[in-house]
């Protein structure tokens, strides 16, 4: 299996990797079939993202998809951060062989699940 050089970097070196205390929701995925499980902590001011983390359990590409969502959803709002879709994800990494291609549902399945439980709180 090839992985390209920005999901070996994302592995490798990944980007707000860790747990937040006081995270103001925590959303969860995972995959039973293949073991992958993440977790995606934010940390909300006026509608935007002002910090996110993550935690993942899984293979490269699960770690990399996880790393490079946070890039792509920190400092948006809400409404744009759950437009970002499995091929934004994909496509900012540069490609994932198919089999791995369900590492990006999983990161996006979990920023979703954090942004509904904050929204969820607001009501």
């Amino acid at each position: 299996m090839t992985y390209t050089q920005t999901v070996l970097n994302h592995f490798k070196n990944p980007h707000n990797q860790g747990s937040m205390a006081d995270a103001d929701a925590v959303g969860e995925a995972g995959n039973p079939m293949c073991g992958d499980v993440m977790k995606i902590y934010l940390k909300i001011k006026n509608n935007k993202i002002k910090d996110i983390k993550f935690e993942t359990l899984g293979c490269a590409a699960a770690i990399a998809c996880s790393s490079i969502l946070t890039d792509m959803a920190k400092g948006k709002d809400l409404d744009s951060a759950l437009k970002i879709s499995k091929a934004d994800i994909v496509k900012e990494l540069g490609d994932l062989p198919p089999v791995k291609i369900h590492c990006s549902v999983l990161a996006h399945h979990a920023l979703t699940n954090a942004i509904n439980i904050y929204q969820k709180k607001l009501i």
